[in-house]
């Protein structure tokens, strides 16, 4: 099992067009093979310019399964995100493990 985790900071104004837009991005990312669930959390901690902040976690099945998103999906997905919200966002992203 893998958790990949993507951080967002989304400026106010725009995080109710944003959350339209992540919710059916999170089903897209379910779809693909290897990728178990997902969890949406809101983050409670005060963001810099009052931005809201989310963090989106995937659970894939293995490495393989992210290896697999990176080369062959992870352009195509971020890009959407960045063609229909550019500057009004942040993202980071980790990889946790089992210890």
């Amino acid at each position: 099992m893998v958790i990949y985790e993507v951080n967002l900071a989304v400026d106010a104004d725009v995080a109710g067009a944003y959350a339209d837009w992540l919710a059916p991005h999170v089903d897209e990312m379910l779809a693909l093979p290897g990728f178990v669930s997902a969890e949406w959390w809101a983050v409670e901690e005060a963001s810099p310019g009052g931005r809201v902040r989310w963090c989106v976690q995937y659970r894939l099945a293995d490495r393989a399964a992210l290896a697999d998103y990176l080369a062959h999906h992870a352009d195509r997905l971020r890009g959407d995100g960045l063609a229909r919200f550019a500057g009004r966002f942040e993202a980071s992203r980790r990889v946790l493990v089992p210890r």
